[in-house]
């Protein structure tokens, strides 16, 4: 899986996905993108994408738990970094993707890598 974080907005094609104001802080929504199932937080004002499948079972990640910045898996208690979607523990080893995410005209944008 690759981490969408370092990957440069110019080369990515991004997709609304709502207000910003149908988003409060500590929401989160559940999307999908083409084949993508994607988890969108706002955590203290900043909006966060990462993948909604842990990379330990497949399980959907988007149910966890929130621990600050973390998501804990609801399945094995694997923790991921909602900011990066680099893994923080077991049983994964594996980071998930996380997607870059912009503000425009007051609508959340999601970017998706082009293929």
């Amino acid at each position: 899986m690759q981490d969408y974080q370092n990957v440069d907005p110019l080369e990515c094609n991004f997709y609304q996905i709502c207000p910003l104001s149908e988003l409060p802080g500590g929401e989160r929504l559940y999307i999908e993108i083409d084949q993508y199932a994607i988890v969108v937080f706002n955590i203290a004002g900043y909006i966060y994408a990462i993948a909604d499948l842990c990379s330990h079972d497949d399980g959907p990640l988007g149910e966890g738990e929130l621990d600050g910045f973390e998501i804990v898996c609801p399945r094995h208690g694997a923790r991921f970094d909602v900011r990066t979607g680099k893994v923080q523990s077991l049983p994964a080893i594996v980071s998930i993707p996380s997607y870059p995410v912009r503000i425009m005209d007051g609508l959340i944008e999601i970017g998706i890598p082009r293929e």
